[in-house]
């Protein structure tokens, strides 16, 4: 006869039922979804969402500091993003001449055309999420009503 040890009596513990790996799983398998399609037009799944917001942007563009805002990235984070789009001709990284202190992000006629290039993307996505219009408003929804919970919540411990 065998004893048992502390740890075989415990449960298991199950990912599963988790909502940070379910999270983290689903965000896995939707960016694993677009790094093909987004490897067709030349660039990264982070440098699409640049480019996203910038698309829906003034024509002056926006600042790092409210394309930060957006993506809810750092400065650390964004100016290597904003370095190597601008490398590959994409936008445009320039100082505003009333404020040298706030740099301007604008996208270029390279970084403009690949709007119509990444417009069948959405469409491969959305057919792969397979989620009827309310559920994916719901489920929208109710992720971005995670992402402000969380981010008040850490706001405050901080």
């Amino acid at each position: 006869m065998t004893s048992i040890t502390q740890t075989e009596q415990r449960p298991p513990r199950v990912l599963d039922d988790k909502m940070c790996f379910a999270l983290y799983a689903a965000s896995r398998a939707v960016t694993g979804l677009y790094r093909p399609l987004l490897d067709e037009i030349g660039i990264t799944y982070p440098q699409f969402l640049v480019l996203l917001v910038l698309w829906e942007a003034p024509a002056e563009g926006v600042t790092v500091k409210e394309l930060g805002a957006a993506l809810h990235l750092d400065y650390g984070t964004m100016t290597p993003l904003l370095k190597r789009l601008e490398a590959n001709g994409l936008l445009r990284r320039e100082r505003r001449a009333d404020d040298e202190r706030t740099v301007q992000i604008s996208l270029t006629d390279k970084g403009a055309a690949l709007r119509e290039r990444s417009d069948g993307i959405f469409a491969t996505c959305g057919d792969a999420m397979a989620l009827e219009p309310e559920e994916f408003a719901r489920t929208l929804a109710t992720l971005r009503r995670l992402t402000a919970n969380v981010t008040a919540y850490a706001d405050r411990r901080c």
